[in-house]
C-alpha cells in the first residue's frame, strides 16, 4: 500500500449501461431492469430517475404509464452482467499495481503515488480504456484512503463538471471543505442510516463533522470500524487492500418460479436444472463439493398448506461431477414434497468445499479390489480411464453454450412452465453462440 493511491472505479448505472452497449437506441431514454420474474425495479436510468422512478417500484404499477413516458424495461441479463464485469475487471486491472474487486461494478485500484495532474491523467485512461475496449461508463475517485476514494467517486459521479474523475490530490482544500460540508454523513462509506441518526443526534450531521470528530470519543461512542473512518476521513489509510477474498463456504442456486410447482416430477426437473447450474458454478471457480443441499419453499402469501422441506445429502467423495451433484439434488426432496402444496421457490447449496486439485482420500474396497484381481479380463479399463460424461458435457457447453446441453430438462432449450419469467430479456450477447451480435457493413 505504501506510495500507492487509493481509486475507486465504479461503472454508471452498470445494469443499463451493459444493456446500452448492445442496444445504442436506449441511450438517453429511461430504463429500468427489473428482478427476478420481472417483479421490480432493481436498477434505473439516469433518466428513469429523473421522472421519480425509484428502486423496488413493483412493474405492474409502472407498465401503464411505460408507453406514455416512454420508458423501456428490461428483464435482469445475468448472464450479460457477469461477463461484462469480468471484462471490465480485466481492463482496469492493467493500469494499477494491486487491484481489489470490491462488487459486480466496483474495483479499488492502486495507483502510483505522485504528484496531482499525474494521479488525474491515469484515473482519465483508466476510464477511456474501460470506454473503448467494454463500452461501459466508468467514475474514478482517486484520494489518499480508501474511504476518501469511495467520496472521490462520489462528487465525480454527481458533478458532470468532473468529466467523470475527481482526484481530492488535485482539489483546492476550500472546495474539498464545502463539498463535505454540503454533504450529510450518511454518504460516507460505512455509515449506515441507524449510524447516521445516532451521530445526528450527537451533532454531527455532515462528512465535515464527522472528519473533524475526535477519533477516540468516536471509538468510545460507536465502535472502531467507525473510528478508522474517521481516521480515513483525515488522510490515514487504515483499510488496506485486499488481495483475494476469502475462500467461498457454500455455492447456491435459488430462483422463485413464475407459477407455482406443485408435483414431485416438476420438482425432480427443478433439481435437475439449479443443480446442473450450481454445478457449473462450482467448476469455474475450481472447487468440489462434499455436501448437497436441496430445499423448496411455499410462499406465506399463498393459500393452502405451508411447506418449507430442507435435505442435505453427503457425497461419497468431494466432487463437481455434475451427474453426481444432480443425482444428489434430485433424489434429496424425495417424498418431502407436499402433495398439495404450491412451492414458489427452490434451490440447491453446495457445501464443503476443497479445491479441486486437492489429493482425495479414498477408501481402501477390499471386495472391490478382489473383484478386480479375479473377475476382471486383462488389460480391461478402469473406470477411471473411461471417458468422463461430465468433462465432455463441460467441453460443449463452454464452446456452444450453457443451454447446448444438459441432464434431463437442463438439456432441452425450451424452457419449463415454471421457468424463472423473463419477460423483456435482452439477448445473452457475449456468452450464447447464437445471440452473438452481428455487424454488417
Amino acid at each position: 500500500m505504501s506510495g500507492h493511491l487509493f481509486a475507486l472505479v465504479d461503472v454508471n448505472n452498470f445494469y443499463v449501461s451493459c444493456e446500452r452497449v448492445f442496444d445504442p437506441g436506449l441511450e438517453g431514454r429511461p430504463v429500468v431492469v427489473l428482478s427476478n420474474n420481472d417483479g421490480c425495479v432493481v436498477a434505473r436510468s439516469a433518466e428513469a430517475k429523473a421522472l421519480g422512478i425509484r428502486t423496488g417500484a413493483p412493474w405492474f404499477k409502472l407498465a401503464p404509464l411505460a408507453e406514455q413516458q416512454g420508458l423501456v424495461a428490461r428483464s435482469s441479463n445475468y448472464e450479460l452482467y457477469g461477463d461484462m464485469s469480468a471484462r471490465a475487471m480485466e481492463v482496469i486491472g492493467r493500469f494499477g499495481a494491486w487491484q481489489e474487486i470490491y462488487s459486480i461494478d466496483e474495483s479499488f485500484l492502486g495507483l502510483p503515488d505522485g504528484d496531482a495532474t499525474a494521479a488525474v491523467e491515469a484515473a482519465r485512461t483508466v476510464r477511456e480504456a474501460v470506454r473503448r475496449h467494454v463500452g461501459l461508463p466508468v467514475c474514478v475517485g482517486v484520494a489518499s484512503s480508501k474511504t476518501l476514494a469511495k467520496f472521490a467517486n462520489h462528487v465525480a459521479k454527481n458533478n458532470p463538471g468532473f468529466g467523470g474523475v475527481c482526484s481530492l490530490g488535485s482539489m483546492p482544500a476550500e472546495q474539498l471543505r464545502r463539498l463535505q460540508e454540503r454533504l450529510p454523513a450518511t454518504e460516507v462509506w460505512g455509515v449506515g442510516r441507524r449510524s447516521g441518526e445516532k451521530l445526528e443526534g450527537l451533532g454531527i450531521s455532515t462528512v465535515a463533522d464527522l472528519r473533524d470528530a475526535d477519533p477516540a470519543w468516536i471509538r468510545r461512542k460507536f465502535s472502531v470500524v467507525l473510528q478508522r473512518t474517521v481516521l480515513e476521513l483525515n488522510g490515514t489509510p487504515c483499510i488496506p487492500p485486499i488481495d483475494e477474498r476469502a475462500d467461498a463456504h457454500q455455492i447456491m442456486f435459488s430462483r422463485s418460479f413464475s407459477q407455482p410447482v406443485g408435483s414431485a416430477a416438476e420438482m425432480r426437473e427443478v433439481m435437475a436444472v439449479y443443480a446442473q447450474s450450481a454445478a457449473s458454478r462450482l467448476a469455474s471457480r475450481g472447487l468440489r463439493a462434499s455436501v448437497v443441499t436441496a430445499f423448496a419453499g411455499t410462499s406465506r402469501f399463498a393459500a393452502g398448506p405451508a411447506s418449507n422441506p430442507t435435505v442435505s445429502v453427503p457425497l461419497a467423495a468431494p466432487t463437481d461431477d455434475p451427474i453426481e451433484i444432480v443425482r444428489a439434488a434430485v433424489n434429496a426432496l424425495g417424498g418431502r414434497v407436499a402433495p398439495d402444496a404450491a412451492y414458489a421457490r427452490a434451490g440447491v447449496v453446495l457445501s464443503g468445499l476443497t479445491p479441486a486439485g486437492a489429493p482425495l482420500q479414498q477408501e481402501l474396497d477390499l471386495f472391490s479390489a478382489l473383484a478386480a484381481d479375479h473377475d476382471s479380463p486383462a488389460g480391461a479399463a478402469c473406470p477411471d480411464e473411461a471417458p468422463q460424461l461430465s468433462e465432455v458435457l463441460g467441453r460443449v457447453k463452454s464452446r456452444f453454450g450453457q443451454t447446448s446441453i444438459g441432464l434431463g430438462r437442463g438439456g432441452l432449450s425450451e424452457p419449463a412452465a415454471w421457468s424463472m419469467r423473463r419477460q423483456f430479456s435482452s439477448p445473452k450477447f457475449t456468452t450464447e453462440w447464437k445471440d452473438l451480435p452481428l455487424v454488417r457493413g
